[in-house]
């Protein structure tokens, strides 16, 4: 949704906010900085961001929505991961049956709404909000996420700690190695991890062993991010929890291992194919998450339109030949050449 400056400009004009003398000299150092004249005038305290984003609103035609101290459902919230939220400025508010409501800052940002539409399937609505929203919302994510996961997994991590001691001199063996991945604790910190990347919308789970510490990284559109910090006791007791999970073999820990596994959460079911990988701090685990209920994707869904949509027509009727796909990963190679 693209707004013309000069519309804006006369807008704001008519609206008897801002002199023209004060629009003339913030057209000029717009053009000085190679910034918009919105930025400017908002910088120089002529108008507020607020009051801005009203008036950009207003021309676009969309509804203008203030978010600041406003509970929203985290059910909701996560339908966009944070870390797309984060780095695009846009959150989802209101869901009805088949439309999504999102409030962004920049409205001309076509691939983050491409980007929910694909993930939530849903007709995405864009609403324009202003920059104090946007914080208080993004606020809402890490809040959230503690509440929901943090406290569980600080709480259980401590227990597995105190049972990763009491096992010390058995935690080579096999027997031990099973004790420890089947107590209730690591089965829920297991859970927890797994459950919270599902929401987080990850195609990847990234656990490795550090120096004095273990960090887990959710691969989100393509690129790897921080997700949480875990205590050094804990990473052998994971890595034998997805062990049984996958049927790999518990006291192996010099060679590789591949396997997979399954899990239902609202009544969506995930594959997660595993690797093991050893490293000089332990055993590095890389998942890959497969959502089974994905389905019924056409070249149109997944972004091909017009002429582009014409050539990959004309190129599968032609007799010999190569269509290559490039992409990082999570971006939908494999999903295209399906499709």
């Amino acid at each position: 949704m693209h707004i013309e400056e000069k519309q804006l400009l006369d807008f704001i004009l008519d609206s008897g906010m801002v002199s023209r003398s004060d629009i003339d000299a913030a057209k000029k150092l717009a053009k000085e900085k190679r910034s918009s004249v919105g930025k400017i005038l908002v910088d120089q305290s002529k108008l507020s961001d607020d009051e801005l984003r009203r008036m950009q609103a207003y021309v676009l035609g969309i509804p203008f929505v203030d978010l600041k101290n406003q509970k929203l459902d985290f059910e909701i919230l996560s339908l966009i991961p944070e870390p797309i939220a984060r780095n695009h400025n846009i959150v989802a508010f209101k869901k009805m049956a088949d439309t999504l409501e999102v409030a962004m800052l920049d409205t001309e940002d076509l691939s983050a709404i491409d980007f929910v539409k694909k993930k939530t399937r849903l007709k995405i609505l864009p609403r324009l909000t202003d920059n104090e929203s946007m914080k208080s919302v993004l606020v809402q994510y890490q809040k959230s996420l503690k509440a929901e996961f943090g406290d569980i997994i600080q709480k259980e991590v401590g227990t597995i700690k105190a049972l990763s001691d009491k096992v010390k001199g058995d935690a080579d063996s096999e027997a031990g190695l099973k004790k420890l991945a089947e107590d209730i604790p690591v089965v829920r910190v297991v859970d927890t991890l797994l459950k919270h990347a599902i929401i987080q919308g990850a195609s990847d789970i990234h656990i490795e062993p550090m120096e004095n510490e273990v960090l887990v990284r959710y691969r989100i559109d393509g690129l790897l991010h921080d997700a949480m910090v875990l205590p050094k006791d804990a990473g052998p007791s994971i890595t034998a929890r997805i062990k049984v999970l996958s049927n790999l073999k518990l006291d192996e820990k010099r060679l590789p291992q591949d396997g997979r596994f399954k899990v239902a959460m609202n009544n969506e079911k995930v594959s997660f194919r595993v690797s093991m990988l050893p490293t000089y701090f332990g055993e590095k685990t890389v998942m890959r998450l497969l959502r089974e209920s994905v389905s019924g994707f056409t070249l149109e869904v997944l972004g091909f339109h017009g002429k582009g949509l014409e050539l990959i027509h004309e190129a599968t009727k032609l007799a010999t030949g190569m269509i290559l796909t490039t992409g990082p990963t999570g971006s939908g190679k494999t999903t295209t050449l399906y499709t």
